[in-house]
């Protein structure tokens, strides 16, 4: 694959930005890496690996002469940068970033953005439980989707450039608005990662049920609830404090599902039951068919899977 950009500043040294590093080498994506993050121990370690080709110790130094800067900080720290970098930016620079929420980057990052900069906001949908500048695999985003999110006045040639960048390092892409991209990563990611969280919890809770009982018995649902669970707590903190109506939406459709299904058991209504199990099993079946997962036994994750969806 030809570069794409002869300078990529990523902001934020964790599994995603890595990840890029990674990949946008072993496809000979970008001339120059440059990488900044807002740990002193995290620019040294990014150093000792030789993550990227040079790590600055500002932001504004890292993204300055980039043709392209990519935010891969929390959602909840996304404007800070924006506005430290903003007056450093080159004339013709794309911004774009890997946050789980589209909406409340878009009003958080542009203002801060100069007239003569692009704008092109994205989410690649892959990630592992784990962070960190060591944590990134050239693969991660081998055949995952990549949302790309337009704004209203993207240059179609920047995101056309941006596109060709992600699908270089392996993903597929897909564009949507903002909006729209929030209510679908509400019900695809955010919402069963916060029953994730709950259904962790209530395990703890549940004092007749002894922590060795739960480690030692946790059976395949259980253990991949605790998967998901184990991701980056302030990226979800942010999340769910900047997705706030999708989530509450869809956690309102998941509380009617969870009270039919009460009543059904209740009632022993099996007919009720094997229809909706019926029904949810052709979803994960598609699922399948996609590409997006394995039906291997365990799921394949008899170690963990590279790529496997944890991120948001």
């Amino acid at each position: 694959m030809a570069q794409v950009y002869e300078r990529a500043a990523l902001i934020g040294l964790g599994l995603i930005a890595s990840s890029m590093s990674h990949a946008m080498r072993r496809a000979g994506l970008a001339g120059e890496i440059v990488g900044y993050a807002r740990s002193e121990d995290t620019r040294q370690i990014a150093r000792d690996i030789n993550l990227c080709d040079r790590v600055c110790d500002t932001a504004a130094e890292a993204v300055k002469d980039a043709d392209l800067v990519v935010l891969c900080v929390p959602v909840g720290a996304m404007e800070a940068v924006a506005r430290e970098i903003g007056p450093a930016l080159k004339p013709g620079a794309t911004v774009s970033d890997v946050g789980s929420v589209k909406t409340a980057v878009v009003e958080a990052v542009a203002p801060h953005l100069p007239a003569n900069v692009h704008f092109v906001p994205a989410h690649p949908l892959a990630g592992t439980e784990h962070s960190g500048p060591r944590s990134g695999f050239a693969e991660l985003f081998d055949d995952r989707y990549c949302i790309i999110v337009p704004v209203e006045d993207s240059d179609r040639a920047a995101v056309d450039r941006l596109t060709d960048l992600w699908r270089g390092m392996g993903a597929r892409t897909e564009e949507m608005d903002a909006e729209h991209h929030d209510l679908v990563l509400a019900v695809t990611s955010h919402t069963p990662h916060l029953i994730a969280y709950t259904m962790v919890g209530v395990a703890d809770d549940l004092r007749r049920v002894t922590d060795s009982e739960v480690i030692k018995y946790s059976a395949a649902g259980f253990r991949d609830f605790t998967r998901i669970a184990a991701s980056d707590p302030v990226m979800w903190r942010d999340v769910f404090l900047n997705n706030k109506e999708a989530t509450l939406e869809i956690l309102g459709r998941f509380t009617e599902e969870l009270f039919a299904l009460q009543r059904a058991i209740r009632q022993g209504d099996g007919d009720h039951l094997h229809d909706y199990f019926t029904r949810t099993r052709a979803i994960r079946r598609g699922i399948i068919e996609a590409g997006q997962d394995t039906d291997a036994p365990d799921f394949g994750r008899s170690k963990p899977r590279k790529g496997d969806i944890t991120g948001g």
